[in-house]
């Protein structure tokens, strides 16, 4: 459990607060691709701060306070021009470095112009989705993860969730969860509700562990019927710090995107490549981004899909968890863990650091590691459960999807038929090597109470 004031320093996400320094550390995904092609500015919230984000004709993107710093106008209703963003009160125009250009109704001799500057972030474009840096000089590098630039089939689904992200992190490392929220939970849900939840959600845990490496934690467990041979313990998949985790099986590639609008805000985002062995590629002429549902219309959360079920956990502990009440068991040990990493980050840069997972140097691509097996289910039965029981089912694009894995399957059976070897896409199984393994395993089995 926590004391009143170590809650309140690990949920806070504001300027100024040890955590919040920590979170401006990071690249979030702010926009989608497609919105700022269909409107060139759009009002975007961040870590409790709202910043007016634009895309000039020429395809530059900037991203600034949403208060012009003439008068307090919102820069978020302002004119995208070739070279900046003009507000639309009084004409004064900012470049995408935060340079004010134009000041239409100043005197031409003074050096006003000079003297005014908002404070610009730095945005670039990956994967489909609008990426932005609101931190401190000099700016990391966007790290490229494998599922953004994997080839594949890609759908994004998203919802904004009432509660802090460090509850939905928490869950991240919480293996048991899935076995009772995802299997017993889901087959209760089920008889009421006149369907068969997956079976491979249910089995039970009989080990998980917990490795500390450069990009967060691994995340393992041996399940009833497996071993530790299983992709399950052997790989694992991991949390990314401090607001991804990164899973798969059946060959779809999916980053879990937790990004803290605020402090009692979470937009929750699902980026999914199904690329499955034997798949071919499909032309898709957009990546379709769409809304998953959080609350029927009698306020209740949906909770006959995975996700929410996940999201229902989450939000019902309240805006923000109350951890001085709580009472952490044997099987807490990935939450302890996490929290000692949130620490050691406020740590590093209170003293000038760079906290965990920031990368400085240039790369085309970092493979995280990720379980193919997932659950020791098999392939395309598990990337079909995964597709109607999970918020894929949401996606515009479910039977292109579904039949993206179900072609796979036949070309892998005739192939194998025919005694030919099958084309397994990349699918990111491996260790990045851009910093040293600082690896030091938490088993379940050996910590005591």
């Amino acid at each position: 459990m926590l004391t009143a004031e170590q809650n309140e320093e690990l949920t806070a996400v504001e300027a100024g607060t040890p955590m919040g320094e920590v979170l401006r550390r990071y690249w979030y995904p702010v926009a989608f691709t497609r919105e700022l092609t269909e409107f060139p500015v759009k009002r975007v919230e961040l870590l409790g701060e709202f910043f007016a984000l634009w895309r000039t004709p020429s395809g530059k993107y900037g991203i600034i306070p949403e208060p012009c710093p003439h008068r307090k106008a919102s820069m978020a209703y302002g004119v995208v021009e070739g070279d900046g963003l003009r507000c639309p009160y009084h004409g004064w125009k900012f470049d995408t470095d935060g340079a004010c250009t134009d000041q239409p109704a100043e005197k031409e001799n003074t050096n006003f112009q000079e003297r005014v500057r908002a404070t610009a972030g730095k945005v670039e474009e990956l994967g489909g989705l609008v990426w932005a840096y609101i931190g401190p000089d000099p700016a990391p590098l966007l790290p490229r993860f494998d599922v953004y630039v994997m080839d594949g089939y890609r759908d994004i689904g998203w919802a904004d969730i009432p509660c802090n992200y460090v509850q939905v992190m928490e869950n991240a490392v919480d293996p048991h969860h899935v076995e009772h929220l995802h299997g017993r939970y889901f087959e209760f849900i089920g008889r009421h509700e006149g369907f068969e939840a997956p079976a491979s959600f249910g089995k039970k845990h009989q080990r998980i562990g917990f490795d500390a490496f450069e990009w967060g934690i691994i995340k393992r467990r041996v399940l009833a019927g497996a071993s530790e041979d299983n992709d399950d313990w052997k790989v694992g998949h991991p949390l990314v710090f401090p607001y991804n985790m990164r899973v798969g099986g059946g060959g779809i590639h999916q980053m879990q995107i937790r990004v803290p609008i605020n402090r009692t805000t979470t937009r929750f985002m699902l980026y999914t490549v199904h690329a499955p062995e034997g798949y071919e590629p499909v032309v898709q002429e957009r990546v379709p981004d769409y809304e998953i549902p959080v609350f029927d219309e009698r306020g209740n959360h949906v909770v006959n899909y995975v996700e929410g079920q996940d999201i229902m956990a989450w939000v019902t502990q309240g805006p923000i968890t109350d951890r001085t009440t709580e009472h952490l068991g044997r099987s807490d040990i990935g939450v302890s863990l996490l929290r000692k990493m949130f620490r050691q980050s406020m740590q590093a840069v209170a003293k000038g650091e760079d906290p965990l997972g920031t990368i400085r140097e240039p790369h085309e691509r970092i493979d995280l590691p990720c379980e193919k097996d997932k659950f020791h289910a098999g392939g395309a039965e598990f990337a079909i459960d995964f597709c109607n029981m999970g918020s894929t089912r949401y996606s515009p694009d479910l039977e292109p999807i579904k039949q993206v894995h179900l072609d796979a399957a036949a070309r892998v059976a005739a192939d194998k038929e025919a005694g030919r070897p099958s084309f397994t896409p990349a699918g990111g199984i491996g260790t990045a090597t851009l910093a040293p393994d600082t690896s030091a395993q938490v088993d379940s089995g050996l910590i005591p109470r």
